[in-house]
């Protein structure tokens, strides 16, 4: 299983996976035309997607669906509320896979667990996404990191996970309102790079090996900030790869690595 961002921030969000030679497609928040342009550059044609599922139905992470679809027919896995929400904005029926949030359950040879986010839409939803020993999670727009979202993200080997704001840089921000920065700030809201680095930290012993900080602000955030919180607190010893993904580019190919069966360890050395 590998993954890539094809952007991530206000301005639209859409992250790709790939495993076995099938492709999913989490969120469609760019214009139709850069999510094909995108695709395009990592290599894939859209109309090679097994499906598009959605997280919530906020602009920035389905503006490009629409006119996406009128071209490529693709299915779309949602939460029964989400996909209820996002259809009435289609000009025409999609395909849906539903589901209710917290559900697992199977399609297309993934296997997928669910789980509720605290964010300030109708019923939005992270992802742990399996298939073929690996396993990854999406975890963006997220005001907390309550019980829920730690246990279903333990043993994830790949996240991108949302780290929109640092504190300081918020606090002196003129731009916004300070009821705008209340909303950012509160349980419902965004995390900051505090918060993202405590969960990856909890996240670590139980597998963790690969992040992709997303969704960072343009003004109260910047990739050096939020890594450095990161490395600072899980440790300049750990054996983390990390990177900030950006609103007009896409990441690389982020590969994970399996785990390896123990029984391995014993036919190795004569066991």
């Amino acid at each position: 299983m590998r993954f890539a961002v094809l952007g991530s921030g206000s301005g639209g969000n859409a992250t790709l996976i790939e495993s076995e030679g099938k492709y999913l497609l989490v969120d469609a928040g760019l214009s139709a035309k850069q999510l094909c342009l995108r695709l395009e550059a990592l290599g894939v044609s859209p109309g090679a997607l097994t499906g598009i599922l959605i997280t919530h139905e906020h602009g920035d992470h389905i503006r490009g669906l629409d006119v996406f679809l009128r071209k490529w027919r693709t299915p779309l896995v949602a939460s029964v509320m989400t996909g209820r929400v996002v259809q009435e904005g289609l000009k025409e029926p999609a395909e849906w896979v539903s589901f209710e949030s917290g559900q697992g359950f199977s399609w297309e040879g993934f296997d997928f667990k669910t789980f509720a986010l605290p964010h300030d839409a109708v019923e939005p939803v992270g992802y742990v996404i399996s298939n073929g020993g690996h396993c990854m999670g999406v975890a963006t727009d997220l005001g907390h990191v309550d019980s829920g979202v730690l246990s279903t993200l333990k043993g994830v080997e790949g996240l991108v996970l949302e780290a929109n704001y640092e504190w300081d840089l918020l606090e002196a921000d003129t731009k916004r309102p300070f009821s705008t920065k209340q909303r950012i700030s509160s349980q419902h809201g965004h995390l900051s790079n505090e918060q993202a680095a405590d969960l990856v930290a909890l996240l670590i012993p139980e597998g963790l090996k690969n992040v992709v900080l997303g969704h960072l602000s343009s003004d109260c955030n910047t990739p050096e900030a939020a890594i450095k919180v990161v490395r600072e607190r899980v440790g300049g010893d750990c054996e983390l790869e990390i990177c900030c993904a950006g609103q007009n580019e896409v990441t690389q190919w982020q590969s994970l690595i399996p785990p390896v069966d123990p029984a391995f360890y014993g036919e190795l050395f004569g066991g």
